[in-house]
């Protein structure tokens, strides 16, 4: 039965995994997060390695407060890329798998279709420049996947879905940013995207290394978002569309993310959900 290693298991892609483990029988997990294996010290994921004998690693570990990463860089640098470099190192001397989360803000937002696997990549903003360090590194492991989403959700852990819930209660009006494109992610759906590609990977001898796009289907802005958020959720709050200008933030965010899903879709058959229909799954569980 293949051992997989899962970083950052309290997160919300970590949580998610855990919570769908039991529909795959065919894998033995070890679940671990920062108390149980500090990935940014490579002695520690040697020793790790040697007590577990792991046979796939799933990086879901990562600092991800955008705003924050300006005014703390290294600190970003240090989860985002170098304990990357290090689980690329364990990867290469073991011939462990590795697959690594990252992001749609490793584009500038310029484009007006659909981000490809290959398209130039060029981050605007310290987490984007941290994450896209970490695809490098993870470029030299034995065998990597890359898979980059995008607006990611959960019932778990601080997300927008359960930020504009909370505020939606609290408040008579919200004023969201409209013009912003990307897709919304329900991590469950990001899970079995994972594990799909993992049954896959372990029974298969050629090699599928390479960048993949997930994220749910169809397209919104954040106003769009937060609108099918109250609507579903029956919440009584007035959602007002503002610009990018209007509301200033340290760190500067794509104005068009939407990612290509061609190649995970073809390459593993994985079917993926409209965001509008994952929302209402997701939601089912939080209200």
């Amino acid at each position: 039965m293949p051992k997989i290693l899962i970083t950052g298991a309290n997160g919300q892609l970590g949580n998610e995994i855990k919570k769908i483990s039991n529909n795959f029988k065919y894998f033995d997990f070890i679940f671990t997060d920062v108390d149980d294996l500090d990935i940014t010290d490579i002695k520690k994921i040697e020793d790790f390695y040697y007590s577990q004998k792991f046979d796939f690693i799933v990086n879901c570990a990562a600092y991800t407060a955008v705003d924050k990463a300006e005014t703390e860089p290294e600190i970003a640098e240090k989860i985002n890329a170098f304990a990357v470099k290090n689980l690329a190192e364990i990867s290469r001397e073991n011939k462990i798998p590795l697959v690594h989360i990252s992001t749609d803000y490793v584009f500038d937002g310029k484009s007006k279709i659909p981000y490809k696997e290959d398209d130039a990549v060029n981050p605007q903003s310290v987490y984007g420049k941290t994450k896209l360090k970490g695809e490098e590194f993870a470029k030299t492991a034995y065998e990597y996947f890359i898979i980059r989403t995008s607006w990611l959700y959960s019932s778990f852990g601080n997300n927008f879905v359960k930020t504009i819930l909370r505020l939606g209660r609290e408040r008579e009006e919200l004023k969201i940013v409209s013009d912003q494109t990307g897709s919304p992610t329900y991590a469950e759906d990001l899970a079995f995207a994972v594990l799909k590609m993992l049954q896959k990977i372990s029974g298969f001898s050629g090699s599928y290394s390479g960048i993949y796009h997930f994220s749910d289907e169809g397209s919104c802005s954040w106003y769009e978002f937060a609108k099918e958020i109250t609507k579903i959720s029956g919440i009584d709050c007035n959602i007002l569309p503002i610009s990018t200008e209007e509301y200033p933030v340290p760190a500067k965010r794509p104005e068009y993310s939407l990612l290509d899903k061609s190649k995970i879709k073809t390459t593993f058959d994985i079917d993926i959900p409209f965001w509008k229909d994952s929302l209402k799954r997701c939601l089912k569980e939080l209200l």
